[in-house]
C-alpha cells in the first residue's frame, strides 16, 4: 500500500518580512506552501491566495525545502487550499506574531494558517483547533512526520 502524502514547501527569501518572520517565529522559516503538481497555493502579501507556478516560488526562495506530509486524503487538502484563492492576505498575523494573540481573520489567511486550516477543513485536522489560530511556519516544521520526511532541503 502507498502512502498518501501532500508536498509543503518551506522557504525564506532575501526581503526584510522574511527575516522579521523568521525572527518572531524562532523559525528557519518565513513561508510555507501546499504543493499541487508544478504549482503552489500559498497566501503572500500584496497577492493574498493564489496559485504560482513552483518553479516561480522556488526561484523568489534564498532557502527552500520540500516535506511529505501523511494525509488520507490529499486531494481534499488542496481542494480546501484551492477554495481560498483570491482571498486577501491576513497582514493582522504579522501584528500577531508580535503580540502574542489569536490572528487568523475569517476572510484572509497568512501562509501557515492557510496550510494548517486546509489540513484541517479537508478532515485531517495537523493541530488541535484551538492552535490553528496562531500557527507558524515553525509549528508545522516541527511536526513529527515531517522531521522523518524532510527532502532536498537547500542551504
Amino acid at each position: 500500500m502507498t502512502m498518501k502524502t501532500v508536498r509543503l514547501f518551506f522557504s525564506t527569501t532575501r526581503w526584510p518580512l522574511s527575516a522579521a518572520i523568521r525572527a518572531a517565529t524562532w523559525s528557519r522559516w518565513s513561508h510555507v506552501a501546499l504543493v499541487d503538481g508544478e504549482t503552489v497555493i500559498e497566501a503572500v502579501a500584496v497577492h493574498g491566495v493564489r496559485r504560482a507556478p513552483l518553479a516561480e516560488a522556488i526561484a523568489r526562495a534564498a532557502s527552500f525545502a520540500f516535506v511529505d506530509l501523511p494525509a488520507r486524503d490529499p486531494a481534499a487538502v488542496l481542494a480546501a487550499g484551492a477554495a481560498q484563492i483570491n482571498k486577501p492576505y491576513d497582514y493582522t498575523a504579522l501584528i500577531g506574531l508580535a503580540l502574542r494573540r489569536d490572528w487568523q481573520a475569517r476572510d484572509a489567511w497568512f501562509c501557515s494558517e492557510l496550510v494548517a486550516w486546509s489540513f484541517e477543513a479537508a478532515g485531517q485536522p495537523l493541530l488541535r483547533s484551538e492552535v490553528v489560530r496562531r500557527v507558524t511556519p515553525q509549528h508545522l516544521w516541527m511536526l513529527p512526520p515531517m522531521q522523518q520526511m524532510a527532502l532536498a532541503v537547500t542551504p
